[in-house]
């Protein structure tokens, strides 16, 4: 059985803002053709103080290579947080925990089922959803709010309220600003009609950038970008977003 680390709900959401970088190190889609695509998705968000590993992909091989690529030593990782048990999320876990040896503490979705400090400015939304228990990831910026989902099996509009919530709860009022959403959207599949409908509340919601990937599907990219331009990121293995 995995270690859990479980963390107290943090009602008090005010820090100071420092910048980050995230670099995807798993996904279908690819950015940077030195690496390995594969169907699943990581993400590595590096701060002052820590580094957090956002999932593990399907296949530690594969996420091992592509960090290695990226001149990442495994040692060097401190946190794991899981979005949700689904092999393309957690299947590279314990391979990589070799690499890391078994330094690193791991977030479950079961850890807790409220908003939870992470970090100074890193907290989980807690576990959503239903048959499907899946948790977010929000980063406190000094742009915004980035919001990174795994797959928003809950559905991404969801996540992005509960994360405005979130601030809301902790004292800022719900129109604390969303600079950027990035992950896995699970709209591969959807019909125009409802995509188009999602983009529209991304835009109501006041989300600045997207950031799509992995089940995000093509043509819920293709909307994405015809809508927002040049505050589209073309993510995939080995983007680099800076903040």
């Amino acid at each position: 059985m995995l270690e859990q680390t479980k963390t107290e709900p943090e009602t008090t959401f005010k820090a100071e803002k420092k910048g980050i970088s995230i670099i995807t190190l798993y996904d279908n889609y690819l950015s940077n053709p030195e690496l390995k695509t594969d169907w699943g998705f990581s993400c590595l968000v590096k701060t002052e103080t820590q580094n957090i590993l956002f999932d593990t992909g399907a296949d530690s091989e594969i996420l091992l290579f592509n960090i290695e690529r990226k001149s990442i030593s495994p040692e060097e990782i401190d946190i794991v947080f899981l979005s949700h048990n689904h092999f393309d999320h957690v299947g590279g876990l314990n391979g990589f925990l070799k690499a890391n040896e078994n330094k690193a503490k791991i977030y479950q979705p079961t850890a807790f089922s409220e908003p939870a400090k992470i970090l100074n400015n890193i907290y989980s939304t807690g576990a959503l959803g239903g048959f499907i228990k899946e948790q977010s990831l929000v980063l406190n910026t000094k742009k915004g709010l980035v919001i990174i989902t795994g797959c928003a099996h809950p559905g991404v509009i969801n996540i992005i309220k509960k994360a405005k919530e979130m601030w809301k709860v902790g004292g800022w009022g719900a129109e604390e600003n969303i600079y950027l959403v990035l992950g896995g959207f699970h709209l591969s599949g959807v019909g125009d009609s409802e995509l188009r409908s999602i983009v529209n509340n991304f835009r109501k919601l006041g989300v600045q950038k997207v950031a799509p990937c992995h089940c995000s599907g093509d043509r819920c990219r293709e909307l994405f970008k015809e809508e927002y331009g040049d505050d589209f990121i073309e993510n995939g293995v080995g983007r680099i977003i800076e903040i």
